[in-house]
């Protein structure tokens, strides 16, 4: 008996190439399951086994149609796929190196890491037309960081840079100020207030404001000459009934009524605005510029302008009465406006509006709102299954950022799988002036009065193998600029490489956090390098690229930049702990060394 054939060669070309189709369309099939959840519910269409199950006869009745491909469609030869050329890449790793030796070699992470604890300082670059990023330098701009010598194996408490001056604390609590507006003779840092223990700053458009571990708010002149100048303090002595002359002129701000032991424990400044911040999470607001008195409704008071304001000094702080009772946690300023966020969550926010920056639409017969006005948080995650909170606030310029922590609940109606309630996700929001990129949202927005979301630093989650689970991906810290923003992000570090035998492996490596940057970059305040403006949020090459550059002719091969996290090493023989952190200013950036 002859062998069963399989049918006329026409057939077995057709299920020939009816199973090819099938791979490929199983093969696309694949690729989706990323991006749909269709794919879940996908059938595969055995078309082969359809039609060899078929009689020769009913061949010519059948026009079988799927994919846009018909049964009877043209078979011919293929040429045979080309050869795939597969490259290994060499190993990095060198005989005769050690274990650091080789851990700097496989990873600029680690290397990045390394030199920030080994030459700890100040990187600073953008406009230097007030030589304040290059302050030994006479040029216009500095287009990628550049160390500023005289910080070199400096440890800061705070910085903060404006195109035209510059101020910061030294470890041990004195300030600091340079720039043309502090004094067109002086070319470097000089110390100006000393003995207050300062821990932080903040500046207006003229005159620095320094709170002291204490508790208490000092503020001094941009100017070297009004301090000089200007009236000088009365200060004690630590020999009993003796008093002196302060060496410069400053001012000390007071709230009044404070209770036991009740002290400020944060201050935030806008161009002619400050908010303080008490440790019972109570709010004071008063006049941080000696040029203009705020009139944008950014003191939180309404009706108080010059013409109406109290007896008394002119930058006296008061008491935001409306938000009395809440426990107020943090405060941001923008130029002309304010920002507050309560223990439970809420937002609120005052002043100019003509950008939209306080979170809600701006109208144009009043650009100004002067009491708190509470963000409609709800209608940002209307028809969705997570309830927000907001955790952390940032204010420059004419925008205001936040995030919230949105928690997965169950609703009526919900099929919301049970393995997700209580999921959180983290995200950034957005609202302000847009036209330079500064929302970070991929537009070139005038005004945007509706928070946005900023996508590239929102919903991330990543895997924490110390935990063994996966983790949302927060935004650390928030620097905001006049036009330009750094975000510095909370993912997983390792700063402990070859500390114990766990970790002693020649090939574990340290990594700091990721920072990303975009806005406005007239004056190449971003740090790429180029001066095109950025909506999206981008990295940058690392501190010491241009260094290597400019050595070399070259760049060597290495990743993004990367900030340091905090860590205690050795800094001159003794045991500090210190991180990087990043100041966003007025057309200028730095990365200083902090403690």
């Amino acid at each position: 008996m002859p062998p069963l054939h399989p049918g006329p060669r026409a057939l077995r070309e057709i299920c020939r190439a009816c199973q090819n189709r099938t791979l490929q369309h199983s093969y696309r099939s694949h690729r989706r399951q990323f991006t749909s959840q269709s794919y879940l519910t996908q059938k595969p269409t055995p078309i082969a086994l359809l039609v060899c199950s078929l009689g020769v006869g009913s061949l010519a009745a059948i026009w079988y149609h799927h994919s846009e491909v018909s049964l009877f469609q043209t078979v011919s030869a293929e040429a045979p796929p080309a050869p795939i050329d597969i490259k290994i890449e060499k190993t990095r790793k060198k005989k005769g190196l050690s274990k650091e030796e080789n851990r700097d070699s496989i990873s600029s992470q680690h290397l990045q890491v390394k030199r920030s604890w080994e030459n700890p300082g100040v990187y600073a670059w953008g406009s230097n037309s007030g030589r304040v990023v290059a302050p030994d330098s006479d040029e216009q701009v500095i287009k990628t960081p550049r160390r500023i010598p005289f910080f070199d194996g400096m440890l800061l408490r705070d910085i903060k840079l404006d195109r035209n001056f510059g101020a910061a604390i030294t470890e041990k609590g004195d300030l600091l100020q340079w720039g043309i507006g502090f004094s067109a003779d002086v070319r470097e840092p000089t110390t100006t207030l000393t003995g207050k223990n300062l821990k932080s700053l903040t500046i207006s458009r003229d005159r620095v404001i320094a709170l002291g571990t204490n508790g208490k708010v000092y503020s001094i002149s941009v100017a070297k000459e009004d301090q000089v100048t200007g009236p000088k303090i009365s200060e004690s002595s630590w020999i009993p009934f003796l008093s002196f002359n302060s060496s410069v002129s400053y001012r000390s701000l007071e709230p009044k009524s404070l209770g036991w032991s009740e002290k400020v424990t944060s201050i935030a400044s806008g161009l002619e605005h400050l908010l303080i911040l008490t440790s019972a999470g109570r709010l004071f607001t008063a006049a941080s510029s000696s040029e203009e008195f705020p009139a944008r409704g950014q003191l939180g008071i309404p009706g108080l302008v010059w013409t109406t304001r109290p007896a008394g000094p002119y930058d006296q702080p008061h008491e935001v009465s409306t938000l009395r009772g809440f426990d107020i946690t943090a405060i941001a300023a923008g130029d002309y406006h304010s920002l507050v966020l309560d223990k439970e969550g809420r937002l609120f926010s005052f002043g100019d509006n003509s950008s939209g920056q306080l979170g809600f639409e701006s109208n144009n017969e009043s650009k100004y709102v002067d009491a708190p006005s509470l963000l409609p948080l709800h209608t940002l995650y209307a028809n969705t299954n997570l309830s927000p909170v907001v955790t952390q606030i940032f204010a420059g310029g004419n925008n205001s950022f936040f995030t919230t922590d949105a928690t997965a609940i169950a609703r009526p109606g919900d099929d919301t799988t049970p393995a997700l309630l209580g999921r959180v996700v983290a995200d950034t929001w957005a609202c302000g002036q847009g036209i330079l990129g500064t929302l970070g949202n991929g537009r070139w927005t005038h005004n945007q009065g509706v928070p946005v979301k900023i996508k590239a630093l929102s919903g991330l989650f990543e895997y924490d193998e110390e935990k063994n689970t996966v983790i949302p991906i927060r935004l650390k810290s928030l620097s905001v600029g006049s036009t330009h923003v750094a975000a510095v992000m909370d993912n997983v570090t390792h700063v402990s490489a070859g500390t114990s035998r766990r970790t002693d492996s020649e090939n574990d490596t340290n990594w700091g956090a990721d920072i990303l940057w975009w806005g406005g970059n007239e004056y190449y305040q971003i740090g790429s390098g180029r001066r095109n403006n950025m909506n999206l949020p981008g990295y940058i090459a690392p501190l010491d690229s241009g260094a290597e550059v400019a050595r070399t002719g070259k760049r060597k091969e290495e990743h993004r930049f990367q900030i340091t996290p905090r860590h205690k090493v050795d800094v001159k023989g003794r045991k500090v702990s210190v991180e990087q952190r990043v100041e966003c200013g007025r057309m200028v950036s730095c990365v200083y060394s902090g403690v």
